[in-house]
């Protein structure tokens, strides 16, 4: 396909993050990767080792999100938290993008300039794990902005596509396909629905009983006060693709 058919079928919807339009297709399309189907004996890797394509992708795609990784292990309390955790949590601060004349002002004035992400991890998505893994999902988001689902391996089979996309749009949660041989080709499959209210009684509850959590809020705090963010408080991002891959090895 050359680039004047490319540009007379997509049209561009939004600019964070990037989204086209399918023209004639009544569902947002964001470049959906093409997701191999691969069995988990052959994955070769642990769930933990896809955060940093997480990490990767939400600071690409999202333009300036950083991630933290949350230590469920770390939790003070393990009993009915099992689905409090996300696996990962991002934030977004308009710092890069807007100036900072803007920032103060709309500070002052009370409006919400942050965006709070929640996402949680798996290796593969199929027919045996759709269910618990995508409820996992609406319970561990309740508090954010926007919350995700994020799988390196996710079944391509057209009922399952379609039961995901159903559960998507009913529950408001985003689904992003990994792609760990190729980084730049991971995609948000389906948009979250963007809540403008946060959950604050999850929020301080997660916050009780784990410190990564309480960390978390604390250096985003810093970051909304001050209008600069510290970097190395929150979870390597991989300038280059290739140094990425070899995090696998």
């Amino acid at each position: 396909m050359d680039s004047k058919e490319s540009k007379s079928k997509f049209e561009r919807v939004g600019k964070r993050p990037v989204r086209f339009w399918l023209k004639g297709v009544t569902a947002v399309c964001n470049t959906m990767p093409m997701v191999r189907d691969t069995s988990p004996s052959k994955m070769g890797f642990k769930e933990r080792q896809l955060h940093p394509f997480l990490t990767y992708f939400a600071n690409t795609y999202f333009r300036g999100v950083l991630c933290k990784t949350i230590f469920h292990e770390g939790s003070s309390k393990k009993s009915f938290s099992e689905w409090l955790h996300p696996d990962m949590v991002g934030f977004y601060l308009p710092i890069n993008d807007w100036e900072l004349e803007s920032i103060e002002l709309a500070k002052r004035s009370g409006a919400n300039i942050l965006t709070l992400y929640s996402f949680e991890l798996k290796r593969e998505l199929n027919f045996s794990n759709l269910r618990e893994a995508f409820f996992q999902a609406v319970s561990n988001s309740s508090w954010a902005n926007e919350g995700y689902l994020v799988a390196a391996n996710i079944n391509r089979d057209d009922e399952f596509r379609s039961e995901l996309e159903r559960l998507s749009a009913s529950f408001g949660i985003g689904v992003i396909a990994l792609e760990v041989d190729d980084p730049d080709s991971s995609g948000v499959i389906f948009p979250a629905k963007h809540k403008t209210e946060l959950d604050w009684d999850s929020i301080n509850k997660l916050s009780a009983i784990n410190p990564d959590f309480r960390k978390f809020l604390a250096d985003v705090g810093a970051a909304l006060q001050t209008s600069r963010v510290y970097e190395r408080e929150f979870d390597e991002v991989f300038k280059d693709p290739e140094e990425l891959k070899k995090t696998l090895a």
